[in-house]
């Protein structure tokens, strides 16, 4: 058998790609940045290509070695889905989970799972990672995260999804202010810029735009919140409307406002919640266990 290449040269050069420096990934690694540097300089001698070009300040990575660190990543990411099968095997609600969530869900639903997972699985642990939906995507795919928890539909093109509950949304107005809007809502009826919205790297947004059917522009505040609860407040200072997920308000977030729930116009618009992993990742049962758990926490 030929001699192959190192995994631990493997995850050098993915993490010098990762920190783009030689000091910042040899502490990723923990070792000494000479030991980082000679193990990648004998990958580059076993695959015998350079991988990387390099000068006495600087460095860049080679067209043969960004495709190279693309398939070592791939492999590592296999390898641990590896080990996780076989530590598993038998106990699928054991072990780790790194899990992501974005904004708009983890206030307001996390924590739940989280005392549910300690209650019912002791043995299974959840690391919590709170981010965007494309950057959480981009980590899961890089092997830095097992598992997201998003609101769909987001293009998952190469992941495995699985739907766990709807939330439907919800028109929060001051309650000063409800008085002068009638049920059914008409958003034409409503002044010009005075809907608060997220910032659209919040997928949220448009989501809410399209469930509620909001279609015209001229109605929402050039204004855009970074955070459900900067728009509570806004709204709670008699400066508009905005779109709530049912999920935020149950967990208290109107708590000490002045604020009303409204339905807004059609068929009781919502977002889906969803999990979402890679497909070549071993841990389909426990997935799925923790999914139906989740579904369960969502009932109404």
């Amino acid at each position: 058998m030929k001699h192959l290449p190192s995994l631990k040269n493997f995850y050098y050069l993915v993490n010098l790609h990762q920190e783009q420096n030689f000091n910042r990934a040899a502490k990723v690694c923990h070792v000494s940045q000479s030991t980082l540097s000679s193990g990648i300089q004998n990958l580059e001698e076993q695959l015998g290509h350079q991988l990387i070009e390099r000068d006495h300040k600087s460095f860049m990575f080679t067209a043969v070695g960004e495709e190279v660190v693309g398939r070592c990543r791939k492999i590592l990411t296999d390898v641990d889905d590896l080990v996780e099968l076989v530590k598993n095997q038998g106990e699928p609600m054991t072990g780790e989970i790194r899990l992501g969530c974005i904004p708009t869900i983890a206030p307001f639903l996390l924590s739940r799972v989280v005392r549910h997972c300690q209650q019912h699985y002791p043995g299974l642990s959840l690391l919590l990672k709170e981010d965007t939906t494309e950057k959480l995507l981009e980590a899961l795919g890089k092997g830095e995260l097992d598992l997201l928890l998003l609101a769909l539909p987001v293009d998952t093109s190469g992941f495995h999804s699985m739907k766990v509950g709807i939330d439907p949304f919800k028109l929060v107005v001051h309650r000063d202010l409800a008085g002068g809007i009638h049920e059914p809502v008409d958003y034409q009826a409503l002044p010009d810029e005075s809907i608060f919205l997220l910032q659209n790297e919040h997928c949220i947004t448009g989501h809410a735009i399209s469930a509620c059917q909001l279609k015209d522009s001229t109605k929402i505040n050039p204004f855009a919140a970074t955070s459900l609860h900067t728009l509570v407040q806004m709204v709670d200072s008699k400066l508009g409307t905005t779109f709530l997920p049912q999920m935020a308000i149950d967990a208290g977030i109107l708590k000490d406002t002045e604020l009303t729930v409204m339905d807004p116009p059609g068929e009781a618009p919502y977002r889906d919640i969803g999990l979402v992993w890679r497909q070549t990742s071993s841990r389909l049962m426990t997935f799925r266990t923790l999914g139906l758990a989740i579904q369960q926490l969502l009932q109404p």
